[in-house]
């Protein structure tokens, strides 16, 4: 699995990730996915809407997009 960081190209999180959707548009971020073309990095797209601290984007990303096995064990 690849690694989610802020350096991850968003059109790999969608791609590797689709359930990653769901988290950024709850945080407001655009990605392809949501019928806005976007390139360029997590890191970048969260900048664009004002989120610098990107410690609760990946703690959701990463809980949402993990193996749901790994799930039911937490």
């Amino acid at each position: 699995m690849m690694e989610i960081r802020p350096e991850i190209q968003i059109e790999d999180l969608v791609t590797h990730y689709p359930h990653s959707v769901a988290v950024l548009r709850r945080f407001g971020i655009r990605c392809v996915q949501c019928g806005e073309p976007l390139w360029g990095t997590l890191e970048q797209a969260a900048a664009e809407r004002g989120i610098t601290d990107l410690t609760p984007v990946l703690k959701a990303l990463r809980e949402e997009c993990r193996d749901p096995r790994d799930r039911q064990q937490a």
